[in-house]
């Protein structure tokens, strides 16, 4: 059974806080710290990393549970919380399923219950973790990083500048796909007139135009001319 090595628990009954301990600690789950404000949360969760959190509705304090793991999920957003509460009415649901939980538990509960929770929602939270390590691994094969200024995504064909797409006519986006795709090697005339124009007869100056024209664009893109040659896009 797959378990989160430490985990916070939120809970303003030093009852249900023991009881909840016992059961992580039959789990093998003794990274277990134990709160029952949010004021004693937000500074703890600034040094420590959990990888799970079982979080009371109500708590001693100005704050319930809902309105600290808000807070909680803005600046840790990977932090999964199972809820807890003995009495839960339809709007107070409402308001907890907006924070998409992990889980939630209803008071009076099974050891059965928790650690079945746990796992389930442990589940959730390592499959996610490595669907966002796959698409940032993705990410980064698809992305070519020109410059500070400048992203090209070879998927989308799609040239950024400041992290917003530039809008390019089809000649143009061509060019750019195939410098990019080439990046710091020369591209003669002769391969990109083949990949903007196929196979029509079409003159070294149409291409100097259409080069001169995306410079008008975009001025600081780094394409570097070689006379007699072609064209190189540089990339830092």
């Amino acid at each position: 059974m797959q378990l989160p090595s430490n985990i916070l628990i939120v809970e303003d009954e030093v009852i249900t806080q023991r009881y909840l301990k016992d059961i992580l600690a039959h789990n093998n789950i003794k990274n277990v710290e134990c709160y029952d404000n949010a004021e004693d949360v937000l500074k703890c969760i600034k040094a420590t990393r959990y990888e799970m959190i079982l979080m009371d509705i109500n708590l001693k304090g100005a704050m319930d549970g809902i309105q600290l793991a808000k807070i909680i999920l803005d600046t840790h957003i990977n932090i999964p919380i199972i809820f807890i509460t003995a009495h839960c009415d339809d709007e107070t649901f409402e308001e907890v399923l907006e924070l998409s939980p992990y889980g939630f538990v209803s008071k009076p509960f099974s050891a059965k219950d928790v650690a079945l929770t746990l796992q389930l929602a442990y589940r959730r939270y390592c499959v996610q973790e490595e669907m966002l390590k796959y698409k940032e691994v993705v990410k980064n094969i698809d992305t070519i990083t020109i410059n500070e200024q400048y992203k090209y995504s070879k998927t989308m064909m799609t040239l950024y500048c400041d992290n917003q797409p530039v809008k390019l006519k089809k000649k143009h986006i061509l060019l750019v796909d195939t410098l990019c795709k080439m990046h710091n090697k020369t591209v003669s005339f002769e391969i990109l007139i083949h990949k903007i124009w196929g196979d029509k007869i079409i003159a070294d100056s149409a291409l100097r135009t259409l080069i001169y024209s995306l410079r008008q664009i975009l001025p600081d893109f780094p394409i570097v001319s070689y006379s007699k040659i072609g064209y190189c896009l540089k990339v830092e």
